[in-house]
């Protein structure tokens, strides 16, 4: 029996991928049909893919064409693919031509000619456009990835601006505003970026226009303030999403579900820290430390243990007569455990997290918030896990992808719940209402 096979996403199936499938089996007696897994598609910069994987299997076995399908999982399946099933012929597309030369020394490689005029990106892409605008002051590094990140996820174009900020004007293309009602008139969803303390404004008075949102953290100084603005969408089917990169990478999701499986037993404590030294005379941040690192920081204490603690207790460092805090520190207490969060932007720490259970804690080291790495460590090291995962676009290009499926789907996709945006608000207005607050 001759077997070939063939790899691909196979999202939003089409006729060119019929087209290939036909050609594919032609080529011999069994076909063996690879369909990507989400997570690989991920790994290799696919990340626009809108149909599961359960989804895209179904497609494939639906045209009758494939004798068997297989998931591919990992980079290298191939080769491993190819000599367990004894395959005689790898087909792949012409667009692929000269990439899987290597494989020729396993079996026969074939590159079929696509169908011209048709492919998934296309189809994506003249889905409705969404025109996003970017709104926002004093971040202009923040801003310039957002805009750059946006030509990474078929369906999204930046066509307006609105900012002061030198970084993140002159590119072709895109209009420069001069107000923000102009900057409305000219995007389908906004980006906001604005300082915190205007967040709730902005953020009403888009979605007052229509306007889906996607608001930088924290989303509200009120918890009341974030409740009100979810309610609003809702009731206007519009998406709202507060965006923390780091709740989009693939490595911080992987370790929030092993937490949460147990393998590292009940968990006891929490320690999540994040810092940037800087010189806060001369270049002075436009937040301060508990705004531009505390929703992260509280990220993994929420999602994992919960925003339902018994006591809290926050102490601060401000710089004098101000809101300005070049340290804070927060403490949880839970039934049974325990949280710890520092942030700081005038003071230097070790950037990690450490969860800690009964019979083992996960490391993530510095800088946690952007990794794609992480441990499982036990008390006998031979037992220790590594994790890696591939992170692109520091987690931004997955929260814009995240945004335009829930507009396209009309269903919130967002890795930041409802109750944990607002726990996040909740604290800020905690430390801006001297509640349980200390100073140092």
């Amino acid at each position: 029996m001759k077997k070939v096979i063939t790899y691909g996403t196979f999202d939003k199936l089409h006729y060119g991928h019929i087209r290939l499938l036909e050609r594919a089996k032609k080529l011999g007696d069994y076909l063996i049909v690879g369909v990507t897994s989400d997570d690989y598609d991920i790994a290799r910069g696919k990340i626009n893919v809108q149909e599961s994987l359960i989804e895209r299997i179904k497609g494939v076995k639906d045209t009758g064409l494939a004798d068997e399908i297989i998931v591919e999982e990992y980079e290298g399946q191939k080769i491993d693919d190819i000599q367990k099933y004894d395959i005689k012929v790898f087909a792949i597309g012409s667009d692929w031509k000269g990439k899987f030369d290597f494989l020729n020394k396993y079996c026969d490689v074939v590159y079929l000619e696509r169908t011209m005029g048709v492919s998934s990106s296309q189809l994506r892409g003249e889905e409705r456009l969404v025109r996003i605008g970017i709104m926002g002051e004093g971040q202009a590094v923040t801003l310039r990835k957002f805009c750059d990140e946006c030509n990474y996820a078929n369906g999204a174009k930046v066509t307006a601006i609105l900012s002061d900020e030198e970084e993140v004007q002159g590119i072709d293309g895109i209009h420069y505003c001069n107000d923000y009602d102009e900057l409305i008139l000219e995007c389908d969803a906004v980006y906001i970026d604005s300082k915190p303390e205007k967040h709730y404004q902005d953020v009403l008075h888009a979605m007052e226009n229509g306007k889906h949102v996607i608001c930088g953290a924290p989303l509200c100084l009120s918890g009341e303030d974030s409740r009100k603005l979810y309610e609003y969408a809702k009731r206007h089917g519009l998406v709202l999403m507060e965006e923390i990169k780091t709740a989009s990478s693939t490595a911080y999701n992987r370790l929030q579900l092993i937490a949460n499986s147990g393998v590292i037993g009940k968990i006891l404590s929490i320690d999540a820290t994040c810092t940037s030294l800087k010189d806060l005379d001369n270049q002075p941040s436009t937040w301060n430390s508990i705004c531009e690192w505390g929703p992260t920081a509280l990220l993994p204490v929420f999602q994992i243990l919960g925003n339902r603690y018994n006591d809290i207790r926050i102490v601060t460092k401000r710089l004098p007569n101000t809101d300005f805090d070049v340290f804070t520190k927060i403490d949880f207490l839970y039934s049974g455990a325990t949280a710890t969060v520092k942030v700081g932007n005038g003071m230097k720490s070790e950037g990690e997290l450490i969860i800690s259970g009964e019979k083992g804690y996960i490391y993530v080291p510095a800088p946690w918030w952007k990794t794609d790495y992480f441990e499982i460590r036990y008390e006998n090291s031979n037992e220790n896990k590594r994790y890696f995962y591939q992170l692109e676009g520091e987690g931004i290009r997955y929260e814009i992808v995240s945004f335009l499926k829930s507009i396209q789907m009309k269903k919130c996709f967002s890795k930041i719940d409802e109750t944990t945006s607002i726990a996040i608000s909740s604290i800020m207005e905690k430390y801006y209402n001297n509640i349980n607050l200390n100073y140092s």
